[in-house]
């Protein structure tokens, strides 16, 4: 039973925080105001000049924006009902084939003595062409103990840290394969590839040079096969919390307040307001550890904006190689990425596809530990088991 006057007190003792998330919403919204005045008044080139002296000042906006003379790229497809919806998007996608690549993996276990993880590298290559067969396949890699030992530091910690970036790195390799397997010399009928994520690599800024590497390498070939072979490729990032755009703004010290600790998508909310609805694309010159040590370089080859695809989350943060961009072919590659995104209700269809074909579930770990141990039996190797691990993991399995 509730008890109102217990409600009451409850709620009065946060009085003081429901007050400052009001004013904060206040704040972001004549904030939102102030970029669309902003960018409505000047020119790229304008905007440009201003931040020229700013090696990475968070985003450059490209002639998109004085297309539009504004940051909002209204889409009208002029249908009502998802039945319209679902027919313009297999219109849309017909003939064009979408690549997608995700992958799972599995962690050393604490409770084994030998230390062994692996990852699982799905995709799915969906012709979108009723007479040719789509592809769903899998490929499973074991990572045995010299991958996952170091001798300084957490052994377990970079265990964990050794299987992410395998499973990353080797997803980026997949992709590329997969662009080279089925790239087409038509250009109107090239498959858009699918990355699940960014190519801006922020995090690797924040760990060791060794350990970054291999994803700088990764992403730099994935885009450098992209513009040598002309291949489509999108970034898609469902909850970005990036703020190039709010960096850019501050940066222009045009009467904008200080940078806010919002981010981009958080703010241009409001600006998107119906589905569909994107912003012009601006090219990505992020200021952090990479950029400013020039490891991230190719960041400037990359051109970002963001899109309105779910009512009820803000938008979503679309990247493609500039060359895409200046090809004239970005406006098309974003109408696929609308498409898929009405198949798959609010996700790109061919994503969500490759993640269902890659996920590795907790039976499925305790499956391959269970195969492991009979391996190493069948082997006569030696295995220790802690048994103060073991004891915790069956009191927390339900």
């Amino acid at each position: 039973m509730l008890d109102q006057q217990r409600v009451v007190k409850a709620l009065e003792a946060e009085r003081a925080s429901f007050a400052r998330f009001s004013a904060e919403q206040e704040q972001q919204q004549r904030m939102a105001a102030r970029w669309e005045e902003i960018f409505s008044t000047y020119s790229s080139a304008e905007l440009c000049a201003r931040v020229a002296g700013i090696p990475w000042p968070g985003a450059l906006p490209t002639r998109e924006l004085d297309e539009a003379g504004k940051l909002l790229i209204p889409f009208r497809p002029g249908w009502q009902h998802h039945p319209d919806a679902r027919g313009w998007a297999m219109g849309v996608l017909a003939g064009k084939p979408a690549i997608a690549v995700d992958g799972s993996q599995i962690a050393p276990d604490p409770i084994y003595s030998i230390p062994v993880g692996a990852i699982q590298i799905g995709w799915f290559v969906n012709p979108h062409d009723g007479a040719q067969p789509y592809v769903k396949e899998i490929e499973f890699t074991v990572l045995p103990p010299e991958e996952l030992s170091e001798t300084d530091g957490e052994m377990e910690s970079f265990a964990i840290q050794a299987v992410n970036q395998r499973r990353f790195v080797r997803e980026c390799e997949r992709l590329a394969d997969l662009m080279l397997e089925y790239a087409r010399p038509e250009a109107d009928v090239q498959p858009l590839s699918f990355f699940d994520g960014s190519f801006i690599i922020s995090f690797a800024g924040k760990i060791q040079s060794g350990r970054a590497r291999p994803y700088i390498r990764a992403i730099d070939h994935l885009l450098t096969v992209s513009r040598t072979h002309e291949a489509p490729l999108v970034g898609f990032v469902d909850t970005s919390n990036s703020r190039d755009i709010a960096n850019l703004v501050y940066n222009l010290g045009i009467n904008a307040s200080g940078l806010p600790d919002v981010s981009d998508a958080a703010l241009l909310r409001s600006i998107l307001p119906r589905w569909g609805d994107r912003t012009p694309f601006f090219i990505c010159a992020r200021p952090d550890a990479l950029s400013k040590e020039e490891s991230g370089i190719f960041y400037k080859d990359v051109a970002f904006c963001y899109i309105r695809l779910a009512r009820n989350r803000p938008p979503a943060r679309l990247e493609i190689p500039l060359w895409l961009l200046e090809s004239g072919q970005a406006e098309s590659m974003v109408d696929r990425v609308r498409a898929e995104c009405v198949v798959g209700g609010g996700y790109p269809y061919a994503i969500e596809t490759a993640d269902a074909v890659a996920v590795l579930s907790h039976q499925d770990r305790r499956r391959f530990y269970a195969i492991f141990d009979h391996f190493l039996n069948q082997e006569g190797l030696a295995l220790d088991v802690s048994r103060k691990a073991l004891s915790k993991q069956g009191r927390r399995t339900p």
